[in-house]
């Protein structure tokens, strides 16, 4: 897992600076909306929405466009779209599992655009139900590292709030928990004074593909080929990479 998160990590700072910044913030975004249309308008009342707009926060999303997806999705203003999620599975280069969640108004669009990616990069689509047992849905909070943080003072934190392991990223902290814990551990690191970048469910995977430089080269270029897509919200794979084919890989 370790490379796999690091690798996770890593993108997840990159997409923050890069040129696809407008598209990380339209995903945001759609994600305070949903979540405001499925739990209500109030963030102390909805963790669900209260983490993604932590999210946009810690990735610079401008307040107000944080405050008109909070109003459309409750229906406070007009023009909230239909979104439907979707999850799509398939395989990658060497085998890789890969789980493609969708947050679309178009069903036929994102179905297309996943296939076009998929195959266009080595990869294939799969029958419901042939990948998505190979991965766990749990809960996943990051903390950034801050001077005089272990990693057991932060197990020390969440351990009884319901956190399994913690991960050290390299700048940062990774929590796992069981997705029902989620808000259990969030308010554990809330109320002892820690700062997160985000808390949310994710699909971790049970089992893992260790990947070569080639094959993570594939693999990154699928993943990356996937998220153009502005129906594909998530990606999920499960492969791990070294520390040295990172390095190489870039």
């Amino acid at each position: 897992m370790s490379g796999h998160s690091k690798w996770a990590t890593t993108k997840h700072k990159k997409a923050a600076i890069d040129a696809k910044r407008g598209k990380l913030f339209a995903r945001l975004v759609k994600n305070i909306e949903v979540a405001a249309r499925t739990g209500g308008g109030d963030p102390d009342g909805n963790p669900t929405l209260y983490d993604a707009i932590q999210k946009a926060r810690k990735n610079s999303v401008p307040l107000d466009n944080i405050e008109r997806a909070v109003k459309r999705g409750s229906g406070a203003e007009a023009g909230g779209a239909d979104w439907q999620t979707i999850m799509y599975e398939g395989y990658g280069p060497n085998g890789v599992a890969v789980l493609i969640e969708c947050l679309t108004d178009n069903r036929n669009r994102a179905a297309t655009e996943v296939r076009v990616a998929m195959t266009r990069n080595g990869g294939s689509m799969a029958d419901p139900g042939s990948v998505s047992y190979l991965f766990n849905r749990k809960g996943v909070v990051l903390v950034p590292k801050s001077e005089g943080m272990s990693e057991d003072d932060v197990l020390l934190v969440v351990l009884d709030a319901g956190a399994e392991e913690v991960n050290d990223l390299g700048e940062a902290f990774e929590i796992i928990s069981e997705a029902g814990d989620l808000l259990a551990v969030r308010s554990a690191i809330q109320e002892a004074g820690i700062d997160y970048e985000s808390a949310e469910t994710n699909f971790l995977p049970s089992v893992s593909v260790e990947l070569d430089e080639d094959g993570a080269r594939k693999v990154f270029r699928l993943i990356e080929a996937l998220e153009d897509s502005d129906d594909v919200q998530n990606v999920f794979a499960n492969f791990d990479v070294s520390d040295e084919v990172m390095e190489a890989v870039g």
